[in-house]
């Protein structure tokens, strides 16, 4: 259920639009954990970010039903592609039949297996982008990371979802668990990397707004 901030929000910020309504629908029909999907105001900012950056080329790691890649190709130019990876192989039905609601299904190319092997392979290909979506398993964000960072054109920008994690890691002291541990050592990484600067947005579970340095 909607919190009243949540409700305003989304009331002032720019309609999802019909097909992001249908597909949000049916992720609470038709999945066990709808509230992964990222919704319509962090949805609306991950189209915001690719516009800005003009974003030619976007990877997300972790599409689940499909939402946030929509969000991500509605900001993406004519010429523009996105590579959506995702693990669980029960999902694709319903992520194409969002896509094509939306209109965004000649822009998208979707990877079903495990996140690390298919960045391997997408990095020997010699793949490059300008935003890069981390919304996946935990435990791995550091790991992604460093697959994703000789991919990222300078002044490009990596966005990572639940950095903040439900506040476990304000804990005193941080659980134990291999997914609260995952995120923590993912923040410590990215914010003593030199490569980078990063600022963390505590919208909905905290995102992560890390941008590439140029002329490294």
């Amino acid at each position: 259920m909607e919190s009243t901030e949540e409700k305003y929000l989304k009331e002032h910020s720019t309609p999802a639009g019909e097909a992001l309504g249908w597909l949000e629908r049916q992720t609470y029909i038709r999945t066990n954990y709808p509230r992964m999907l990222s919704g319509a105001v962090q949805g609306r900012f991950l189209t915001l970010m690719a516009e800005f950056l003009k974003a030619r080329n976007i990877l997300e790691i972790g599409t689940f039903t499909g939402y946030s890649s929509i969000c991500l190709a509605y900001g993406l130019g004519e010429d523009g592609h996105l590579d959506a990876l995702e693990i669980n192989d029960e999902l694709e039905d319903l992520i194409r039949e969002g896509w094509e609601k939306a209109g965004v299904s000649g822009k998208i190319s979707l990877h079903i297996g495990d996140a690390k092997d298919t960045l391997l392979k997408l990095r020997e290909e010699g793949r490059k982008y300008d935003l890069v979506y981390i919304d996946a398993n935990k435990r791995e964000y550091c790991d992604y990371y460093r697959l994703v960072m000789d991919m990222l054109e300078e002044g490009g920008c990596i966005l990572a979802d639940d950095v903040l994690w439900d506040g476990k890691l304000y804990q005193d002291p941080i659980p134990s668990d291999k997914q609260t541990r995952g995120i923590a050592e993912f923040n410590d990484m990215v914010v003593a990397d030199p490569r980078v600067e990063v600022v963390i947005l505590p919208v909905r579970d905290g995102l992560s707004i890390i941008r590439k340095k140029n002329n490294l």
